[in-house]
């Protein structure tokens, strides 16, 4: 596999702008959940680990990716979950945009699949000359990166009828289904039980009413179904914080709106 390896990443240049410019989107359908979808499979890699100068620490981290497998089983769209920057994220990037895959199939023909791939990295800092002969420190991989595909299911949303949607306040919002897939809920937060509900035992499950934006991001939440007892001001300050991979239709990221359930136990 060709990568260099030093995968050394100078923490000099953590600092260093670290985004790129998307890549054009293929019109071809990208797939992410079907019956009849058999997954990517990630083609055996084994890096060549140097060994590392005297490590003044080690290091260790789980950087989660979004990419793309396309019908040749080669990575496109590679991006982080929640980007930080540091060079672990770098590293792991770099890592994934080189994978080759066997790409999925759906009835037995090559298709481009969305995926989730968890990296997990093994390193230590250590020190190293630079061209001027001066000391500067770089992250070396100690082990065999991991990577695993995330499962992570889908959250269960409740399609109220249309007459009952609230309106969105946000113009050409699409909604489940004809060709629009459910946006992927990434990370949850749990709303905070009361005092007042404690007090009096409620408990129970809020609908909250929300799109979806283009960047995962929850915009425009509203109670569909309360609980009272400060429980729904509270599922509404939760679902704000919500991060979701977006619905998608025809391989373009669009706006969506869906009702989350948010529960409330004593």
């Amino acid at each position: 596999m060709a990568l260099l390896v030093g995968l050394s990443v100078g923490i000099a240049m953590a600092q260093e702008a670290g985004s790129a410019e998307e890549t054009a989107t293929a019109s071809a359908k990208i797939y992410d959940m079907d019956p009849n979808l058999v997954a990517p499979e990630l083609l055996p890699v084994e890096l060549t680990i140097p060994e590392a100068d005297v490590c003044k620490s080690e290091r260790d981290d789980e950087i989660t990716l979004s990419l793309i497998v396309d019908e040749t089983g080669k990575p496109r769209d590679v991006s982080a979950i929640h980007p930080v920057g540091t060079p672990l994220e770098r590293l792991a990037l770099r890592i994934v945009e080189d994978d080759r895959f066997k790409p999925g199939t759906l009835q037995g023909e090559a298709v481009e699949v969305r995926r989730l791939v968890r990296v997990s990295l093994q390193g230590c800092l250590a020190t190293k000359k630079d061209s001027n002969g001066s000391s500067i420190e770089v992250f070396r991989l100690t082990a065999q990166p991991e990577q695993n595909f995330v499962t992570k299911p889908r959250k269960e949303y409740i399609a109220p009828e249309p007459s009952e949607l609230p309106a969105p306040g946000i113009r050409g919002v699409y909604r489940v289904g004809n060709g629009v897939s459910a946006p992927v809920l990434l990370n949850e937060v749990e709303a905070k039980l009361t005092d007042e509900a404690r007090g009096e035992g409620i408990e129970g499950a809020c609908l909250v009413t929300v799109v979806v934006d283009v960047r995962g991001k929850p915009q425009n939440p509203r109670i569909f179904r309360c609980l009272g007892y400060g429980l729904d001001e509270n599922a509404i300050q939760a679902v704000k914080k919500y991060h979701f991979e977006p619905a998608m239709k025809e391989g373009v990221a669009v706006p969506v709106m869906i009702t989350v359930e948010v529960r409330f136990r004593l």
